[in-house]
């Protein structure tokens, strides 16, 4: 048994279970949000953002395996879908790393008075500025991609090396830029917001040492465990987020002998990400702990 089969069927499996993650974050809060017709924005945003995190796993799933073959089209159409919930999950990340940071950091200036006031009441404004922007995200990397392939095939009409270099030299500086350009901006606010909520936090600790008795303190080991989460929130978005630069550049030998690999250790990330946020929320876990109870108790009477 070959190393990439084995990495394919791991590959598999992880955009498997992702899927299936995302969508019981979806399907959970959707239904939340049908009986109540109104989720916090906090919510809002993570429904939005599993959404999205679902679509990504399953184009890059249809991806990876029709890129084997010359369906030149296809992969056009599912590469500017995959850009578009790649560049939503990034902008709603950050959206809801700068929701977390106004909400519970506990900084004194007026600006940010200002902006926890305004940010807590425009959830669908955020979504709706993110679709637009992402929106046109995917139309320009279409754009990119059809001028690609048209030099391409003229390269392979007339023969013309001068025409492959080129189309190799546009689509490298183009989706350099591109990714640069769409994705650094999201990423940019999010590091900001998550460091500004990790320092909020830090600061109150220290604080509260003069007050408390110790770190067996319930509200101590609240904020050290905001902390670690953040830390590990922070990591994995970074993780994915650097892989995702250099994947699309293509050019490490480890992609070019192992992309199998390479895209296991790319949406784990993606995939350890999602796993904080669901067990973060309470609302989450105790619906997942429903869950679990109520697949137990079908296999106990099928027993």
């Amino acid at each position: 048994m070959s190393f990439t089969f084995i990495f394919m069927v791991i590959f598999c499996l992880e955009s498997l279970a992702s899927m299936l993650q995302n969508g019981f974050i979806v399907t959970t809060l959707g239904r939340e949000w049908v009986r109540c017709r109104a989720l916090p924005t906090g919510e809002m945003i993570m429904a939005c953002l599993a959404a999205s995190r679902f679509c990504i796993h399953m184009t890059a799933t249809l991806n990876n395996f029709l890129s084997s073959f010359n369906f030149s089209h296809v992969f056009i159409l599912l590469n500017t879908f995959w850009n578009f919930f790649n560049s939503l999950t990034f902008w709603l990340t950050a959206c809801l790393a700068l929701l977390y940071c106004v909400k519970i950091s506990s900084f004194s200036h007026p600006i940010f008075f200002w902006l926890k006031w305004r940010i807590s009441r425009s959830g669908s404004r955020m979504l709706l500025g993110s679709l637009i922007i992402c929106v046109l995200s995917s139309i320009s990397s279409l754009f990119g991609s059809v001028i690609t392939v048209q030099l391409t095939v003229s390269q392979s009409s007339y023969g013309n090396n001068t025409l492959d270099y080129g189309s190799h030299t546009f689509f490298f500086k183009y989706f350099i830029f591109h990714e640069a350009f769409f994705l650094s901006i999201p990423f940019l606010l999010f590091l900001l917001s998550t460091i500004s909520l990790m320092y909020s936090l830090c600061r109150h600790l220290r604080q509260m040492k003069g007050h408390r008795p110790g770190p067996q303190d319930p509200s101590t080991q609240v904020h050290i465990m905001a902390l670690k989460s953040l830390a590990c929130f922070l990591i994995f978005h970074m993780l994915y987020y650097f892989l995702l630069i250099i994947n699309s550049v293509k050019t490490t030998r480890f992609y070019i002998h192992w992309p199998w690999a390479w895209e296991v250790i790319v949406y784990a990330g993606l995939f350890l990400h999602s796993t904080i946020l669901m067990l973060n929320s309470p609302k989450l876990r105790k619906a997942l702990k429903k869950k679990i109870q109520d697949i137990g108790h079908r296999q106990v009477i099928r027993l």
